[in-house]
């Protein structure tokens, strides 16, 4: 395969992450709003946008592996279609969590909202951005923006405290709730798993821009709790 056809499918599977991954993040943004309006209907579209990010990352996986088979791509090139192969598994992932909370929503019904945590829209329209801005540096392969944007973390997790310590305060004040506080912790709790994700994405970035492995992870979440609720709320 001559350079410049090279080079055009490189970009065309760039840009095919690109695709995948602003479905991630629209359905990240979908999911939550659904859950705060209890908006059965768009829980659903999140749920049918889930099955299109799935059959996206199997066709460019598919596709990655075929250039890498055919092409015997070297060095850089190599680099860059082996982090797709992972990128695109870390977004399908990241999907998986958007539709964990659209699952949440369908279970909690049209259930009257008792409280609503503020936190958890902030904490997906910031893991969202955090998302956007790692897909950018991806397109230009800017190492300098994917190491910063891991540093980010630490915000999204302070407010999955903060979502946290306020929902153990209403379960305290009326009993009741339990079984929604602990929907509403799951649905946090994707959403900080999904800012996690980002950095496995940066890491990747850094490796394909210079070659290096880099752990990026500078913060680490002072609340950690496991569930069996987990498979229903991350997604199975």
């Amino acid at each position: 395969m001559p350079r410049k056809v090279l080079d055009q499918e490189l970009h065309r599977l760039k840009t095919e992450v690109l695709v995948l991954g602003v479905m991630v993040e629209r359905s990240l943004l979908d999911s939550v709003e659904a859950l705060q309006k209890r908006d059965l209907q768009k829980a659903q579209r999140v749920l049918e946008l889930d099955r299109k990010v799935n059959a996206h990352r199997f066709a460019l996986q598919n596709d990655t592996i075929v250039l890498i088979a055919t092409q015997q791509p070297m060095a850089r090139d190599l680099r860059l279609l082996a982090s797709i192969l992972e990128i695109a598994s870390e977004l399908e992932r990241m999907g998986d969590y958007a539709k964990g909370i659209a699952r949440i929503t369908l279970r909690l019904g049209d259930r009257p909202l008792a409280w609503w945590p503020i936190d958890i829209p902030v904490m997906a329209s910031k893991a969202a951005d955090m998302l956007h801005r790692t897909l950018s540096a991806f397109m230009s392969e800017d190492a300098a923006v994917a190491r910063a944007i891991p540093q980010e973390d630490d915000e999204v997790d302070a407010f999955y405290v903060r979502v946290y310590r306020g929902l153990i305060t209403w379960i305290v004040q009326d009993p009741s709730v339990v079984e929604q506080a602990n929907w509403y912790l799951w649905a946090a709790h994707n959403i900080e798993r999904f800012a996690d994700r980002v950095t496995n994405l940066c890491e990747r970035i850094v490796f394909i821009a210079t070659g290096e492995i880099q752990e990026l992870d500078v913060y680490e979440s002072p609340v950690c709790i496991e569930s069996p609720a987990q498979n229903a709320s991350a997604g199975e």
